[in-house]
């Protein structure tokens, strides 16, 4: 039971005309009738606002709203109603489920269609975000055909077991395209709202890329080979005269019997000249499945790459001074990142075999 003052009045306050049964909080109408017995005993509403720790517009709405009708309990609102009922809501679910591709002015449409209700853009992004779907980009992969996924599942099992030792062994190999004109979206910049199209806030860029380096590179833990560049495109003869010949060998000598080359499925790589390149050489080449850029670790390599590169100060202008930023940052990228994407092989393996033999999200 609540203790009263004589300066308070029960009996008028519970017979206000609007005052019904309610399941408010009990412990905003105790503050409401301390707070109106401390004015109605002559006190300031901010001696009331100090002592209570309550702001002092806060007081005086309450004296107010008692003044007009004697209540001292907090006003509550319905809000607006809800547009969509909980069917249409599982509707728009099922139906963005069905097709993912669906923006929200087409769900719109068809819930409009299918129910009568018409609801706004924003409505529908609300509605599918309260059950965890949200509009963005999907990601972009090389396309995969059944037989695909079987070679890539097959090559995984096979490999998911192997130990850090015998991913110890193999040259991870690739090219990799640099231009002038990066098209990456990774670079991030600094900007007021409003201001997108100021001119230190753009970066113009030719559509198709423009001029620049076609570069290759291999990775072994603890180690990697020089980074080759050149402007033409690769060749049988080059990939033979160049890669194996001066870099490959190399390490095939160092390495001893156990080393293992990998590179992908282009048609260079493939090349008879290439193949007896290899076999004179004694040089075993690791069996790939084709379409699996998320299965080669050096694909992140040129990624740390490329960053380091759109990162510089100021950025490259011209083909030389590319070239020379390529060649400076792959030095310096640090080994140990080189070797932990190594060391992922096994988890990679197990996500491609988790997939069934599809995309990973690596």
């Amino acid at each position: 039971m609540m203790r009263t003052t004589p300066a308070m009045a029960p009996p008028l306050l519970t017979s206000a005309p609007h005052q019904q049964e309610d399941v408010r909080p009990i412990t905003y109408d105790l503050t409401g009738h301390r707070i109106i017995g401390r004015l109605e005993c002559g006190r300031t509403q901010l001696e009331v606002s100090e002592e209570l720790g309550i702001t002092q517009s806060v007081i005086s709405r309450l004296w107010q709203r008692f003044q007009d009708d004697g209540n001292v309990s907090r006003c509550y609102s319905t809000g607006r109603p809800r547009v969509t009922t909980p069917n249409e809501d599982r509707y728009l679910a099922v139906t963005a489920k069905r097709n993912r591709r669906s923006t929200a002015s087409d769900l719109s449409r068809q819930l409009s269609s299918a129910t009568g209700t018409t609801v706004s853009r924003q409505t529908v992004y609300r509605r599918l975000g309260h059950i965890g779907l949200y509009a963005r980009r999907p990601v972009r992969c090389v396309p995969v055909t059944a037989t695909h996924c079987r070679l890539r599942l097959a090559w995984s099992r096979e490999h998911a077991l192997w130990t850090p030792q015998q991913w110890s062994c193999v040259m991870f190999s690739d090219e990799s395209r640099f231009s002038l004109q990066s098209d990456s979206r990774r670079t991030f910049i600094w900007r007021a709202p409003g201001t997108r199209y100021h001119q230190e806030n753009t970066i113009e860029r030719h559509r198709y890329g423009g001029a620049g380096w076609l570069v290759w590179g291999g990775i072994i833990l603890g180690s990697r080979t020089d980074l080759h560049v050149q402007s033409v495109t690769m060749t049988g003869h080059i990939y033979r005269d160049v890669i194996l010949e001066q870099h490959v060998r190399l390490f095939r000598g160092a390495m001893g019997a156990e080393f293992l080359f990998m590179d992908d499925n282009a048609r260079p790589h493939r090349a008879n000249i290439v193949n007896k390149c290899l076999q004179s050489e004694d040089i075993t080449r690791m069996d790939w499945p084709a379409y699996s850029p998320d299965l080669n670790l050096i694909e992140h390599v040129w990624d740390m790459l490329g960053r380091r590169i759109a990162a510089r100060q100021p950025p490259p202008t011209s083909l030389p001074e590319l070239r020379r930023a390529l060649l400076d940052e792959w030095c310096k990228i640090p080994q140990d990142q080189i070797d932990n994407l190594i060391l992922s092989m096994p988890r990679r393996c197990k996500a491609c075999i988790a997939s069934s033999g599809r995309h990973t999200p690596y």
